[in-house]
């Protein structure tokens, strides 16, 4: 479903010549969960971009087998329009797409149902907790049927709890829908725990350490999961790579803990 093949990008700018991708290569089967992770600063965004065709790649292919694409990013605050009640927030691709009126109001209905907001259309943004803004976020993209969904860190910014629960929503999504979903992720644990596979990127200029497919059960819960030995062992080889991997600023300026 998705190819990256040889992907290099390059920033030039003020005289200084920066390279954040490398040469990046793998692929991502259709209805696969794969999670990518990687040391602060390695230019994780940067690729999701790239695949999302939000920025040219300076080389190398991105192939997504002719299907639509949605992107879930971290800021979810500045995604939604806080003027426009969370039903309208939905539907606002479906409005670009020119879909059918009683067709755009069905799939908003069943995207907000998805992601448990049933009986929040008529709120704004604003009146939400960041975790239900997040799933309006997620309802939105899902609303428009994609085949392929880019998440970048898109928990990183809520309560633990939160989080926890939004892991188990985006899952439960992921098996409803059979959509390919690449995740972005700073945190381990969270690669482990959502993932049926992890991408494992070296420090810029970023290339592909190891691919590590998590063979856990396919049904997953917070505490059982987290419990099972085979965890810890997936757990421990990831960061094992991440530690001895030399730690950069993160893209937006802030360094992520590695450890959780």
């Amino acid at each position: 479903m998705l190819e990256v093949q040889g992907l290099r990008k390059v920033y030039d700018g003020h005289g200084r010549r920066v390279e954040a991708i490398a040469d990046l290569t793998f692929t991502v089967g259709g209805g696969e969960f794969a999670c990518v992770v990687g040391p602060s600063g390695c230019g994780k965004t940067t690729l999701l971009r790239c695949i999302a065709g939000l920025l040219p790649p300076t080389s190398g292919q991105v192939r997504v087998a002719g299907e639509p694409i949605a992107v879930v990013f971290q800021e979810y605050g500045r995604s939604l329009f806080p003027w426009l009640r969370v039903a309208q927030n939905v539907e606002l691709p479906l409005k670009a797409a020119k879909m059918p009126r009683a067709q755009r109001q069905r799939q908003v209905d069943e995207a907000l149902a998805a992601v448990g907001l049933a009986d929040a259309h008529d709120a704004y943004p604003w009146q939400l907790s960041g975790g239900m803004q997040q799933r309006v976020a997620i309802a939105r993209a899902i609303a428009y049927g994609p085949s392929v969904l880019l998440m970048d860190e898109p928990f990183a910014a809520v309560d633990a709890q939160t989080r926890a629960d939004l892991e188990d929503l985006i899952r439960s999504v992921w098996q409803r829908l059979g959509v390919t979903l690449l995740f972005v992720t700073h945190d381990i644990d969270e690669s482990v725990y959502l993932g049926q596979r992890v991408i494992v990127l070296s420090s810029a200029p970023t290339r592909v350490v190891e691919n590590i497919v998590i063979d856990l059960p396919g049904e997953r819960d917070q505490l059982t999961t987290r419990a099972d030995p085979r965890f810890a062992e997936l757990r421990a080889r990831i960061y094992a790579h991440i530690k001895k991997l030399p730690s950069q600023r993160a893209e937006h300026g802030s360094t992520h803990d590695l450890s959780r």
